[in-house]
């Protein structure tokens, strides 16, 4: 039974990302905001890792069924693209689990302005720093594919944003 927003936040963060089934939106820090209105319409925010993610329809729909699996009707999903979704969100946890999965987590912190620092991504199987940048894009717009010049091996890093 939920009572109060933090209970609606705990359910919501039993939603996983279609891209990264480890994680849970909560994990990846797009879980924004969650509220249980007095007449018990939930409301839930979420901010996107890129503005044209292909992920959100799926999501947003994941969102409604759990709600609606726990007996709540009015389900409502605001998608907020300001201030924008920076790895900064993403819990430590999440970027455990990352790790975990065969993806280098981003390493340091978002950058405000022009300033570009290309450091070492360590290898996820591996962990040498031994590493390598094949594409700017892996298998969706917020990886990099890299490849482990030591193990060989070619893995997603989670870019920094």
């Amino acid at each position: 039974m939920i009572r109060t927003d933090d209970d609606v936040v705990a359910l919501a963060a039993t939603v996983n990302d279609p891209e990264i089934p480890v994680l849970s939106i909560r994990d990846l820090g797009i879980l924004r905001d969650g509220r249980l209105e007095p007449d018990g319409a939930v409301h839930l925010t979420i901010t996107p890792t890129y503005s044209g993610c292909p992920a959100m329809d799926a999501i947003r729909d994941d969102l409604q069924r759990v709600f609606r699996d726990a007996g709540y009707e009015k389900v409502s999903v605001d998608l907020v693209l300001s201030p924008a979704w920076t790895t900064d969100w993403m819990t430590d946890e999440g970027k455990a689990k990352l790790a975990e999965y065969g993806i280098a987590p981003p390493t340091g912190k978002a950058h405000m302005g022009r300033i570009k620092l290309g450091l070492a991504v360590k290898c996820p199987r591996c962990h040498s720093l031994n590493t390598r940048e094949l594409s700017r894009f892996g298998s969706t717009s917020c990886k990099a594919l890299y490849v482990c010049q030591d193990c060989r091996e070619p893995f997603d890093y989670f870019k920094v944003l």
